[in-house]
């Protein structure tokens, strides 16, 4: 059995086992939480993104929800790590986090998910910045869905999650605050989320040719200089 990725139909139904497992090894009476963010909160909040590769998350629980984990991932064949807080030691990371995350559903009365949301999502793509993922695509289908359902968000909502986030915007990369000004100002978001996604494949597609070529140049670089530095190459 081959693995493709978590989806929005199949996300609560690894939650729900995960939630079993923890409750087989601890009992009743030790509750657990996750706080979903990236693609994993994408997908549970918006039905834009149609998959994610891994479940980025917030883990507060005993010891054995490691070993829950991985039993679930065995059980489904699911990829090492494929629910893990790897991204606690990246720039997006916030303690924060804990206390401006939404409440999305309980399994099994023992494992309550939370998720980040809305301006908090965005802040968190917007400090992150990576051209080579999803990152800015995801901003705009966020930005898209609120405004399809009249709930839009502000810039003024963004720069409140930044600030309760982060404290404000030093250390964002420098084109996140003027991209997100200029998506604020377009009418079309459909037709860039497009143009983004485009751009996003391509610049993968770059940084996985020359990490084939130069297996160990991008394990300390900046992936973002690398990446420009390559488009410079290739437009000249």
């Amino acid at each position: 059995m081959s693995f493709n990725n978590f989806r929005k139909d199949n996300l609560d139904t690894y939650l729900k086992e995960l939630a079993k497992e923890f409750r087989r090894l601890n009992g009743r009476a030790m509750p657990a939480e996750l706080i979903l963010v990236g693609g994993a909160a994408v997908l549970s909040n918006y039905g834009f993104r149609e998959m994610t590769a891994d479940v980025d998350a917030i883990i507060h629980a005993a010891s054995s929800m490691k070993d829950a984990i991985n039993h679930v991932g065995d059980r489904f064949h699911l990829p090492n790590g494929w629910l893990n807080s790897d991204f606690m030691r990246t720039v997006s990371y916030s303690p924060k986090l804990n206390e401006f995350s939404v409440y999305y559903k309980t399994f099994y009365r023992i494992l309550t998910v939370r998720t980040v949301s809305a301006e908090y999502l965005i802040a968190m793509k917007l400090c992150s910045g990576r051209k080579y993922k999803n990152d800015f695509s995801d901003v705009i289908g966020i930005l898209a869905e609120h405004k399809r359902c009249g709930n839009l968000i502000t810039l003024d909502k963004i720069n409140h999650a930044v600030i309760n986030l982060y404290g404000g915007w030093q250390g964002f990369p420098e084109y996140s605050l003027q991209f997100i000004k200029d998506a604020l100002d377009a009418d079309d978001f459909d037709k860039i989320y497009t143009s983004i996604r485009n751009s996003e494949t391509e610049s993968r597609n770059l940084l996985l040719r020359f990490e084939k070529d130069y297996p160990d140049a991008t394990k300390s670089a900046d992936l973002n200089i690398v990446l420009d530095v390559l488009k410079t190459k290739r437009n000249k």
